[in-house]
């Protein structure tokens, strides 16, 4: 499979985005100490949101003979795919190599940033992405990379966090911090708005972009539970302004 692999390459193309807000590096880092973790026992939401996306697929009478799953994390949505019959191949791409160590569908792997996707146009029958395109600094730009490397009348299956996204969280910590330190910094993440995926998905040059809201509910008895699980899925804050300590009393 490695030479089929090489045959999906092509130079890299650089995006060029306007506003800089994540650091792509610390996304990296913070994936590999999750991978490092007990990855199998954060997965689950990943697993959930893969294995729900994949249903999508019941919908399309069309085979798909290569998929790429871009942000596999631990390889759930090659998985959840693989599982629905109707792909013949996954490829794998993640931004951490340790991440991609995980997982037990022995795909063919490819280490990349989604800002800068290494494959060739029309290499693909189906692009996926599972709660991973939110760290991107240019949105617009991955999916317009994500339509070049779909074939004609390919498919791209994405699911994001959405804009009501750890609400109470940061709720809470803007009132705490705004009392304790009479400012507040960024901690939480912007998420995308769901009026707003159909435009983008037009913009990049995707037909007949259907959008909906599918809302899990995790509940967790303190805010410190949910950032440690945050910490576990690879999904702590990477705003570049995010400051690296917590706030204190004292």
């Amino acid at each position: 499979m490695g030479n089929a692999i090489n045959a999906l390459m092509a130079p890299l193309s650089v995006l060029n985005p306007e506003h800089i807000l994540f650091d792509r590096a610390a996304v990296r880092k913070h994936r590999d100490r999750a991978a490092n973790l007990d990855w199998p026992h954060h997965r689950f939401l990943f697993q959930e949101v893969a294995e729900r996306l994949a249903e999508r697929l019941f919908d399309i009478t069309t085979p798909f003979d290569l998929a790429l799953d871009l942000g596999s994390r631990g390889g759930e949505f090659g998985e959840a795919l693989m599982a629905t019959g109707r792909i013949g191949n996954v490829v794998r791409a993640d931004l951490s190599e340790d991440m991609l160590r995980l997982g037990s569908n022995p795909a063919p792997k490819v280490v990349t940033d989604e800002e800068f996707l290494p494959f060739r146009d029309n290499a693909f029958d189906l692009v996926g992405s599972v709660l991973d395109l939110h760290w991107t600094n240019d949105l617009p730009g991955a999916l317009s990379l994500i339509t070049r490397c779909l074939k004609p009348n390919g498919v791209f299956l994405g699911a994001l966090f959405g804009v009501d996204s750890l609400r109470e969280l940061k709720l809470s910590l803007t009132e705490a911090e705004a009392e304790i330190r009479g400012g507040v910094s960024p901690r939480i993440s912007p998420f995308t708005e769901v009026r707003d995926a159909g435009s983008l998905l037009q913009r990049a040059g995707l037909a007949l972009p259907v959008t909906d809201v599918d809302v899990l509910t995790l509940e967790y008895p303190h805010p410190f539970a949910l950032m440690k699980e945050l910490r576990g899925l690879g999904e702590a804050n990477a705003l570049i302004s995010r400051e690296k300590s917590f706030t204190s009393c004292s």
